[in-house]
């Protein structure tokens, strides 16, 4: 998984402007919904977030790096509002407000910030929904490639999605010293 940054920049619009939701696909009969992340969503997104650190961080960190990891996420941290963010969460259902993943690109920067799925929705699709939502914003804005820092137990995902290893890289999160690996892939068209 990726990390917000801590700059406290924030999100977007949507690649529709009218559009108030968008589906992975108008083909799939269960499409997992996703729609613009919104400043009103922050404390869900905390606890989405804590949750994904909390219960898939121990696959490839010690508790002590998974604490400092999860350790101080608030809503004012996350780019809600931005306008170089594109940020998007995915529901839980079509009837459903209950929020089971989120993910953001700086379009600006080329870089994929986040994308983090909670616990009890994990391994169904939804992180990968999320992230081809967030290659189809950086396309729409002129992107031909992106990067990312992914956690050690993430990076296999993002492979299976086309980024490839750049390096290997020391993030110091409160104290403790997570491996992640950069990684980057081209978008094409």
């Amino acid at each position: 998984m990726t990390r917000e940054t801590d700059s406290g920049s924030g999100p977007d619009s949507a690649p529709n402007p009218g559009s108030d939701s968008y589906s992975d696909s108008d083909s799939d009969p269960d499409p997992i919904p996703l729609r613009p992340a919104t400043p009103a969503d922050g404390e869900a997104l905390v606890e989405v977030h804590v949750a994904s650190i909390r219960e898939l961080g121990p696959a490839g960190y010690d508790p002590e790096q998974v604490e400092a990891w999860a350790a101080n996420k608030r809503p004012d941290r996350y780019p809600l509002g931005d306008e170089s963010t594109h940020a998007v969460v995915a529901e839980a259902g079509p009837e459903s407000d209950e929020i089971a993943g989120f993910g953001w690109v700086d379009l600006e920067a080329g870089e994929v910030t986040a994308v983090y799925v909670h616990p009890d929705h994990a391994r169904r699709g939804v992180g990968g929904t999320i992230l081809e939502h967030l290659e189809t914003a950086a396309r729409e804005a002129g992107l031909e490639s992106l990067g990312l820092t992914a956690s050690v137990n993430a990076a296999p995902f993002y492979e299976r999605f086309g980024y490839e290893p750049v390096e290997h890289v020391d993030h110091d999160i409160n104290g403790e010293i997570l491996e992640c690996v950069r990684m980057r892939t081209a978008l094409e068209d």
